[in-house]
């Protein structure tokens, strides 16, 4: 069942009322914040603190790329400004001949962590299962899954039993609703995610 509680964001996407979107049933925002070694998403900042104003829980992910670990590390800090709100989080996906290495974002994902405290969340769906395949990883297993997967259903790489955060629907594909009161998008749709608890416990988990 689809609990639509967050909605991922890039500079792309039009944003009308975040207060809007609040009063709809959205209680979390994931922003892009950088790529690569040295992208940073323009509408990040701004955004951030109104998002705070409305209520709403924060997030920032990186887009990873195949530029040194060490360089992205620090281009989303110095992009993401996490503070103990924020979830953070790596977006690892294909990206052509600049696609991020497996081994790479277990470093990304290792040099947040060992900066920041505390683990970051894992976006990826078919990437990490290519890597992956049938083997279920340890490392990767501590971190929680943020699924894209716009079938029916979620279904995890091996490493997981469950995805924590499901992304049912992006660049207009998969299952509704791909719309959010007061938050437009890009070309009349969102990224749209699916929480399995209550709005209480997604803010108790979200930077955890």
């Amino acid at each position: 069942m689809i609990n639509l509680m967050v909605v991922d964001l890039y500079h792309g996407d039009e944003v009308v009322s975040f207060a809007e979107a609040a009063a709809a049933g959205i209680h979390g925002i994931i922003h892009k914040a950088s790529q690569g070694a040295d992208m940073v998403d323009p509408r990040y900042a701004e955004r951030r603190g109104l998002a705070a104003a409305a209520g709403l829980l924060w997030g920032a992910y990186h887009f990873g790329t195949a530029a040194a670990v060490d360089a992205q590390v620090a281009n989303f800090f110095n992009a993401a400004q996490p503070d103990a709100q924020t979830l953070v989080a790596l977006d690892y996906e294909s990206n052509g001949a600049d696609t991020m290495t497996l081994e790479q974002a277990r470093g990304f994902l290792i040099g947040v962590a060992d900066r920041l405290g505390r683990r970051p969340v894992l976006y990826s769906g078919g990437l990490i299962k290519q890597e992956l395949g049938d083997v279920s990883d340890p490392f990767f297993a501590a971190h929680r899954l943020w699924l894209p997967e716009y079938g029916p259903e979620p279904h995890p790489q091996a490493s997981w039993q469950t995805a924590w955060l499901w992304q049912y629907s992006g660049d207009c594909v998969g299952c509704d609703p791909k719309t959010v009161a007061g938050i437009p998008g890009a070309r009349g749709c969102l990224d749209c995610n699916s929480f399995a608890g209550t709005p209480e416990e997604l803010a108790a988990q979200w930077a955890s």
